[in-house]
This record gives C-alpha cells, sequence and structure tokens, in this order.
C-alpha cells in the first residue's frame, strides 16, 4: 500500500513539475531573448495614447520612437480611434502615463476625475485640419442649413464636437449639432467612419479632421462649410502627463519632451522626409498630403516657451496663451450646457498645466540622449555645440544681451587688462545659466576714426574675448561666433552726456545669447 500511495507521490510531483515547468518556459524563454539581445539594457516602457490626427505624427513617427529607444526607453503607443472619453478614463487609471488631447476634451472629460494630469506642451493647432463638410447638393454654407434638419455625423467629446459647439454658439446655427436621441444626430468613432458615412449619402453633414478633410476635398461633390483656418487658438492639441508619473519619473518625462522636440525639428528640416513618411502612413498621393500638411501648425519648442507657458529670458516678456485658451474653452463649454460653472479646480487654469518641463529645456537644451556610460559629469559652460556655418548663425534668435560693464583693454591694444578679464569672470557666473545658448561677441569701438580699422580693431577685441573664454573656462570654439561692427551700432547719447563720456561709451563688448527654434 505504501508502496502505491508513494508512486502516486511520485506521480503527482512529476505531473506538477511539468505543469509548471510549461508554464514557466515562455517567460524562461523570454527572458534569454531579453538577456542575449539589445532589449537588454531596456530601462521601462512610457505608454501614450492618442489617434490618427496628423498633428500627432511627431510622438507616432520613427524619429521620435528612435530616440527614446537610444536612450533606453520603449514607447507604447496606443491609438484608440479618438475614443476622447474612454481615453480620459484609462487615463485617470493609469492605463496610460501620457496622452494627447485639445484642450477642450480634456477640460470636458476629465472634470469628474478632477484632472489627473497637466498640460506640459501645446503640439500644434488646428489650422483647417478640422473641418465640418457636406455634401454639396444639401448645401454650400452655414447659412443654408439653419431652416433644415440635416443629418450630421461626428465623434462625440472630440475636436468635431467642440467645432459645432462653436458654430452652434457663433451662428446659431443649431441643426448642425442635433440634439442627443435625434435621428439626425449620427454619433462615430473616430473621422473615418463619419468620411464613410458622408460618402455613403447617409448623412448630409460631417465633422472630419485630417487626413479625412483631405481625402473628402479629393471627392466631387464635397464642400467645407466651415474650417479651423478661420478660428485661430480655438482646437489646440496638447500633451498631458499623469500627475503621479511626473512626480515620480520626472526625468524620463523631460526626456520625452526632449526626444518630441528633436523629433520635430528634423521633420521640419527634412519635409520630404516627412511627406513620404505620411505618405506611406496615409496612402494618400503627395498632392493630398501637401494639402493635409496646410491644416495643422506645429509649435516648437521656443514658441511653446515664449507664446504659450510664459518661460523666457529675464529680459524678454513671454505670453500665456495656454490661459487664454483654457478660459476661452471653458467658456464655450458653459454656454453650451456641458457645465453650470467653471470646472476647474478653484476656477484657476494654471491648475492644469505645469511649465517646469518647458523650462528646464529651455534652460538645458534637448539633450540627454547619451549612452549611460558615455555621459560625463561636466561645469555647464563645457556643453559641446556642433559647428555652425554662417547662414546657420545668421537664423539663430536673439534672447537677449548679459548685463556687462566695460570690458577694459590695454590702451590702443587688444590685450585684455586685469579689469577685464574681472568682468568677464563675473559675466561667467551668468553665462552657467545658460548652458544651451551659443554666445554672438560683438565687438564696438567709436565713431571717429578710419570705419575699416575700426572694424578691424573691434572684431580682434571680440576674438580677444573668446579666446580669454575658450582658454580660462574652456568654453566650446563652436559655442562663440565674434563679430566686429566697428561704429556701426553706437549707443544713442544720452541727455546732457557729454561727447567725451560718451565717446567713451561707444567701445565696448556686448555678449549677446542666442538660440536655435527648436
Amino acid at each position: 500500500m505504501k508502496k502505491i500511495i508513494g508512486a502516486i507521490i511520485i506521480v503527482i510531483l512529476v505531473v506538477g513539475a511539468m505543469f509548471a515547468y510549461k508554464l514557466i518556459k515562455p517567460k524562461m524563454d523570454a527572458q534569454e531573448v531579453e538577456d542575449t539581445s539589445a532589449a537588454k539594457d531596456l530601462k521601462g516602457e512610457v505608454r501614450i495614447a492618442l489617434d490618427s490626427w496628423v498633428g500627432y505624427f511627431p510622438l507616432r513617427s520613427s524619429q521620435f520612437k528612435q530616440k527614446m529607444r537610444q536612450a533606453g526607453w520603449n514607447i507604447k503607443i496606443t491609438d484608440d480611434g479618438a475614443d476622447y472619453h474612454a481615453r480620459a478614463e484609462k487615463f485617470a487609471k493609469g492605463e496610460y502615463d501620457i496622452m494627447v488631447a485639445t484642450v477642450d476634451s480634456y477640460v470636458l472629460n476629465s472634470a469628474k476625475n478632477k484632472y489627473p494630469g497637466v498640460i506640459t506642451v501645446v503640439i500644434d493647432e488646428s489650422f483647417g485640419g478640422d473641418s465640418i463638410m457636406a455634401m454639396k447638393t444639401a448645401g454650400e454654407s452655414i447659412d443654408a442649413f439653419k431652416n433644415k434638419t440635416p443629418k450630421v455625423a461626428f465623434t462625440p467629446d472630440s475636436p468635431s464636437h467642440h467645432l459645432l459647439k462653436a458654430v452652434r454658439s457663433h451662428f446659431g446655427a443649431a441643426s448642425l449639432l442635433p440634439p442627443k436621441g435625434s435621428k439626425e444626430r449620427v454619433e462615430t468613432k473616430g473621422s473615418e467612419e463619419a468620411l464613410k458615412l458622408l460618402l455613403s449619402g447617409q448623412v448630409q453633414v460631417a465633422v472630419l479632421w485630417e487626413p479625412d478633410v483631405s481625402r473628402a476635398q479629393a471627392q466631387p461633390g464635397i464642400v467645407k462649410l466651415m474650417g479651423t483656418e478661420q478660428a485661430r487658438r480655438y482646437i489646440v492639441d496638447v500633451l498631458v502627463v499623469r500627475r503621479e508619473f511626473l512626480k515620480e519619473k520626472k526625468d524620463v518625462v523631460k526626456l520625452v519632451h526632449s526626444a518630441y522636440f528633436r523629433a520635430l525639428k528634423y521633420y521640419q528640416d527634412n519635409p520630404e522626409e516627412l511627406k513620404k513618411e505620411l505618405g506611406e502612413e496615409t496612402k494618400l498621393t503627395p498632392a493630398n498630403v501637401a494639402d493635409m500638411l496646410k491644416g495643422v501648425i506645429w509649435v516648437n519648442l521656443t514658441q511653446n516657451c515664449h507664446d504659450w507657458f510664459g518661460v523666457g529670458a529675464p529680459n524678454e516678456s513671454p505670453n500665456t496663451l495656454i490661459v487664454d485658451t483654457i478660459d476661452s474653452t471653458v467658456a464655450v463649454l458653459i454656454d453650451n450646457n456641458d457645465f453650470s460653472d467653471n470646472p476647474l479646480p478653484d476656477n484657476d487654469p494654471y491648475k492644469i498645466f505645469n511649465v517646469d518641463i518647458l523650462q528646464d529645456l529651455f534652460l538645458t537644451g534637448v539633450a540627454g540622449f547619451q549612452k549611460e556610460e558615455d555621459k560625463v559629469i561636466i561645469n555647464s559652460l563645457e556643453t559641446k555645440f556642433e559647428q555652425f556655418t554662417e547662414e546657420q548663425w545668421s537664423r539663430l534668435k536673439v534672447v537677449g544681451t548679459l548685463k556687462v560693464n566695460t570690458i577694459v583693454f590695454q590702451s590702443g591694444t587688444t590685450r585684455l587688462s586685469l579689469e577685464g578679464k574681472e568682468e568677464l569672470d563675473r559675466m561667467v557666473t551668468e553665462l552657467t545659466h545658460f548652458p544651451s545658448f551659443r554666445v554672438k561677441i560683438m565687438g564696438h569701438t567709436s565713431v571717429e576714426g578710419d570705419p575699416e580699422e575700426n572694424k578691424k580693431l573691434s572684431l580682434e577685441r571680440a576674438q580677444a574675448v573668446a579666446q580669454y573664454l575658450m582658454v580660462t573656462y574652456n568654453i566650446d570654439a563652436n559655442r562663440l561666433l565674434s563679430i566686429g561692427m566697428g561704429g556701426e551700432a553706437p549707443l544713442p547719447q544720452l541727455p546732457d552726456e557729454t561727447e567725451r563720456v560718451w565717446y567713451y561709451r561707444l567701445s565696448r563688448v556686448e555678449i549677446v545669447l542666442v538660440k536655435e527654434e527648436i
């Protein structure tokens, strides 16, 4: 009996071991693949939710994914077919780390979850990329539909829906936004479905976004009633980061933004590559791709900082268009009875966006993609810069001129005096705060004397300053550009200032910070 029981136990153990092995084997194989491939250096995954809107292309592009993968992070893209409500719900539950949204869809769909994320970047502004399209036989203007009851197809809680709300508010065209439950209101799951309904004649009006706007315009018998090119800063696409993810992995969030802006710049510098990849993705003709791209205005890093989020150098006056956009969006939603009053936390638009990431990128640039073993902790003054041509230097945007007292040279020479070196030492302290900016060193002289000689002297003095910065502080030569202005840009003479004092002030060296528009 004992032998039988023992045999049964052995059989059970063997079967259990086989079953356990069967369960564990795939995991072991997967781990072996992980450990013996390039994926072994993967640090983690960033989950991003978006849809097929052309403005989001840089986020789903090969350039963006490659840059993140090089930094050790995999990007998992979920295309939810523009189900903005479901996207916001899953985002609130932590299923996504980052999502894209329009300002209106985020304000509308995240109110009940108390806005679990913050807007960190404006991706683009729709400029004809969202449009109300109609069958020509049904009507060719908004007014033509005011006394009709057309069937209207649109994606609920989307930019399409918001565009209809705007038209209803501004033009009194209630028929273009039929009430819930009516047979005229046809809710779709994305722009592509709305287009199919329009082309098949099942609806007379459809609200589309690119590339479907271009597809519709390519068909005979379809007209545009209204496009977002006629309503600037109304449909604004933004990147929203979960507050928890930002708090726990701020460095990764910064890396995502840096990779995004680098990818965006790549495609803006290589427009033919952008058109090629979009053509492959959408299957549109080159002409239709070109038309589609006219419907979106991408917002680069510089514009995000200066125009939208109020980030700039101390002597700049940047704007905060994001505040105006949020406020105007809330007003439209209240007017359309989506809310009875302001849904924002404490009625404060500043509580649903964040400027820290942009501030960091503005000051330090969009770097951070070296391999871990290649990273070297260095003084910010030793940042390396790519060599620029004269044309590239000419395209840089002036940030501002550092406040520098007169840099003194030994009389009649291009040799820096002790006082001049001490003033440069003080200036360098300020320069450490702006490691991503290039520097134009502008030499100036008095208006007296031979113009050509003055220009030569001013250039040599600017070069002397550059040489001091390179030798003393190891500042990269590619970061500096010496320019001799001579007496061509004199300072204005102050009221009651004697000519002697004025002439003394004219001989100077200015340190001008400049940057790329990324």
